[in-house]
């Protein structure tokens, strides 16, 4: 009864607040409103589909995913699995009568469940010490394979001496000698690897089907005949100092013998077996140490080995590929000027596109984003977005259009006015390359008035933003501002010349792609041009920071997670490898002036623009102390500054909605201080 009577005053109080406020736009409290529908799973028949359906809780603060499944015609949806635990992952049985699922339930940590579907009767399949992943049944239905963590002893080099009985010493010293020895998000690691398990779909004890000092991932694909499982592994003695090289491995089930598929230098992964299991196709390509690569589609013959590639031709990044219930035709997912696609592929490489708003999973920043699934029949499921929504469940069959089948926020948009979305173009005024963007105006919006603008810059760099619902935008608009998102060179989505515009040059011209969109919002006669405001995460931190110090046009600024300087960026982030090897062309202290030169930090000097710097005290890519030197230096120069730390957050700084609030308020207050309109 006090839980209740809790959530009870809670929802009065937020009643009374509201009253307060312009309950026709969005606001920031909606976002613990918002739900999303994830990971769309379509029965092997084709005719429903589970889903994750994504919530915010607002007592504890945390995502919360549930279960549910709806018919492919658009009935019958409710929920399989839902309450305060969380389930994710749901996959079919080869039958459809089966789902297996991940959850956190009964006080566990995340293990294995089956439900049976006529029944819905559930039994917990496993007792694991870490979580499992890339879950996947034998092709007979008798077995899940899973990828799993399992630790080894850490290092030691001296043996402490015995405390005295009842004394109270210090935790003893932790020795780390591997090159890899942190991850944001994770932490600080345990000493081990991940390995593929077998477990009796019936229940049972997991059995490790690979072993040695290497990672193995998924997706894993069963062969037909149900004795060997195809993975994704780098199993090459230097494997840490080149983690992107994975060959494909098939590994006895029985016996734990491998056997390398594929041998070439670069990434091999994502293998799926045809269905009359005759051919292998997979995603890959040759590693050229460029900053971006497109991945391409190959298909393997099971008989010989022999190996073509199907999208030599196809200058565009395909991230998931599937059988399209023929061993003749693929389906392919990628992502092309901001929109995430599906498109038809056959053996002979020939693609048509037939579905082009596949998005909405991430909702704080407009990403691309998504899934998709598919039915023995070729029927298909996936996650449908939309620049007014997050993702919602669609399907549909070959020849038929799709279909979306839920509508998880018309209850909270239909009595709002959100943000209109709409795209502009123009040209760079460098390289004559045609740039890509998004204005997002105010739900209010008048033409003949004058708006200030935020510049709103995307990560990455090697991302792409496109007309995908985002919280932040939206919120910034409710809050009477224009916002110009936008892909620059660097972006993908736009071929493999126009991301490695930027190989060994970020930031560089980026930066005038960024400017003349300003200008082009500007041409259109509604922006106050004393008005201008800036902000981005991450890779759009670098560029934040990067723009203070060429220009002072803008008003405030505001420079999220940022890397200041490429050196101590380098040597500190837990992407330490791939830095030197893909984004410059040495180390550090073999090109101090190159790191310097791409370094903000080197144009502090030229900064008059006021500046926060915003960054979680736990960011382990792009650690906080990036941020730190930038504020002191910027102290250092008497020029108007903030440093605002998010407490207990890694990169992922919306990962919960309250730190999704406090992102975005901290921002529109700074810019609030520097801003002379009569809002």
């Amino acid at each position: 009864m006090r839980k209740i009577t809790a959530a009870l005053l809670l929802t009065a109080s937020f009643s009374l607040v509201a009253a307060e406020t312009d309950n026709s736009k969005f606001l920031n409290t909606d976002v613990f409103e918002l739900e999303i529908a994830a990971d769309p799973q379509i029965s092997p028949d084709g005719s429903q589909v589970a889903y994750v359906r994504q919530s915010m809780d607002i007592m504890t603060d945390r995502l919360r995913s549930n279960i549910w499944v709806v018919g492919t015609n658009g009935r019958g949806h409710r929920p399989l699995l839902s309450g305060t635990d969380s389930y994710s992952s749901p996959r079919w049985s080869p039958e459809g009568d089966r789902l297996v699922y991940v959850a956190s339930a009964e006080g566990r940590g995340s293990e294995l469940y089956v439900r049976w579907m006529d029944t819905g009767q559930t039994a917990l399949l496993s007792n694991l010490p870490a979580s499992p992943d890339a879950v996947a049944w034998s092709p007979d239905g008798t077995q899940i394979a899973f990828t799993s963590f399992v630790k080894s002893e850490r290092p030691k080099l001296a043996a402490p001496p015995d405390a005295p009985e009842g004394a109270e010493w210090a935790p003893p010293v932790i020795v780390i000698e591997s090159l890899n020895y942190r991850a944001d998000g994770r932490g600080y690691l345990e000493p081990g690897n991940t390995h593929v398990f077998v477990i009796p779909a019936d229940g049972g004890t997991p059995r490790q089907v690979t072993s040695g000092e290497y990672d193995h991932s998924g997706p894993l694909a069963w062969s037909p005949d149900g004795q060997n499982i195809v993975l994704s592994s780098n199993r090459d003695d230097d494997w840490e100092f080149n983690r992107r090289n994975t060959e494909l491995w098939s590994v006895d089930v029985a016996d734990g013998e491998m056997q390398q598929l594929t041998e070439r230098f670069g990434p091999d992964r994502s293998a799926t077996y045809s269905p009359d299991g005759s051919k292998i196709a997979y995603l890959g390509y040759d590693d050229k140490k460029m900053g971006y690569h497109n991945s391409n589609v190959y298909v393997m013959n099971v008989d010989d080995g022999s190996t073509r590639e199907l999208t030599s031709d196809f200058d565009r990044s395909v991230n998931a590929v599937r059988w399209a219930g023929s061993s003749n035709r693929l389906y392919i997912q990628y992502d092309d000027h901001g929109k995430r696609n599906l498109a038809t592929l056959s053996m002979s490489g020939q693609f048509r596109p037939f579905v082009d708003n596949i998005g909405g999973t991430g909702v704080s920043r407009p990403y691309t984003g998504g899934g998709f699934s598919v039915a023995d029949n070729g029927a298909y499921a996936y996650s449908a977005g939309a620049a007014d929504r997050p993702a919602e469940v669609a399907a549909g069959r070959r020849g038929a259009a799709a279909s979306k089948l839920t509508n998880l926020n018309d209850d909270l948009f239909s009595h709002k006015t959100l943000g209109n979305v709409q795209e502009i173009t123009w040209l760079s005024s460098v390289g004559d390359h045609e740039v890509q963007g998004w204005i997002v105006t105010p739900p209010d919006f008048d033409a003949d008035q004058k708006y200030p603008l935020i510049l709103e810059i995307h990560g990455g760099p090697f991302a792409a933003y496109g007309p995908h619902f985002s919280v932040e935008n939206q919120l910034y608009a409710a809050a009477g501002y224009v916002v110009l998102y936008t892909n620059p060179r660097g972006s993908t989505s736009y071929g493999d010349e126009f991301a490695n515009e930027i190989h060994h040059n970020y930031p560089g011209q980026d930066y005038d792609d960024l400017m003349s969109g300003v200008d082009a919002v500007i041409a259109r006669g509604f922006i106050d041009e004393d008005q201008l405001f800036v902000t981005g995460g991450s890779g759009g931190g670098v560029l934040s920071a990067w723009i203070v110090g060429k220009t002072g046009r803008f008003a405030a600024a505001v420079v999220a997670k940022p890397v200041i300087n490429w050196t101590s960026m380098t040597l500190t982030s837990d992407i330490h490898t791939m830095i030197p090897q893909y984004w410059f062309e040495k180390y550090p202290w073999e090109d101090p002036e190159g790191y310097w030169a791409r370094s903000p930090l080197s144009l502090v000097g030229n900064v008059t623009t006021p500046t926060m710097l915003l960054t979680g005290e736990s960011d382990y890519r792009t650690p906080i102390p990036e941020s730190e030197q930038y504020y002191q230096a910027l102290k250092l120069r008497k020029i108007d500054s903030a440093l605002v730390r998010v407490p207990e957050s890694s990169h992922g700084i919306a990962s919960r909605p309250s730190n999704q609030i406090a992102k975005v308020d901290n921002i529109l207050a700074w810019f609030a201080r520097y801003r002379t309109d009569s809002e």
